[in-house]
């Protein structure tokens, strides 16, 4: 499932990309959690995935503080940024951000990418688990984006594994059954 699914998002045209990631960041922004949050934490995007970039900037709009994360080990840490020309190269050739990482909380929301959603709201990473162990347990609000071709019938999961609470595609957000 994971090397189908990166196989057909890798074949979007580009043009198509960019309308899917501004869609997105509208969307996003139109849930009340995201309104209401002090922090969001989001990701800067590989070029195969949903881009992010629209987001961040759509996110200046609202009086949050914006996150990134960078790996530290087996987990992820959240860092403040505030322009996206201060990430630098990182782990996974993932840009990431320099500087004091804090800790969210409940009430702060974090965006997170996936390969892979199910109408659960159960994500396919990208198998480094990265994410799945950072959030383990109670936390923030869970948004997983990516394009509407990610959303599939069934992800398979286990218990180590946090559902997301919305899931966002260029089409709109989706609540995981049984969250609103």
């Amino acid at each position: 499932m994971r090397r189908e699914l990166l196989a057909r998002r890798k074949q979007l045209a580009p043009d198509a990309r960019v309308a899917a990631g501004e869609a997105v960041a509208h969307h996003v922004l139109q849930l009340p959690q995201v309104a209401r949050a002090a922090r969001i934490a989001l990701y800067a995007a590989l070029s195969d995935e949903l881009p992010t970039r629209p987001l961040f900037e759509a996110l200046a709009s609202l009086r949050c503080e914006r996150l990134l994360p960078r790996v530290e080990g087996s987990r992820l840490v959240f860092v403040p940024i505030s322009a996206w020309d201060e990430l630098v190269p990182g782990a996974f050739r993932v840009p990431e951000p320099p500087g004091t990482p804090v800790r969210l909380r409940p009430g702060d929301v974090a965006v997170v990418p996936g390969v892979a959603f199910d109408r659960a709201g159960n994500r396919l990473g990208r198998g480094s688990g990265h994410y799945d162990r950072t959030f383990a347990g109670s936390g923030p609000l869970l948004v997983g984006i990516g394009f509407q071709l990610q959303l599939v019938a069934s992800v398979p999961h286990d218990s180590r594994d946090r559902p997301m609470d919305v899931i966002v595609t260029e089409l709109g957000p989706l609540f995981a059954e049984g969250k609103t």
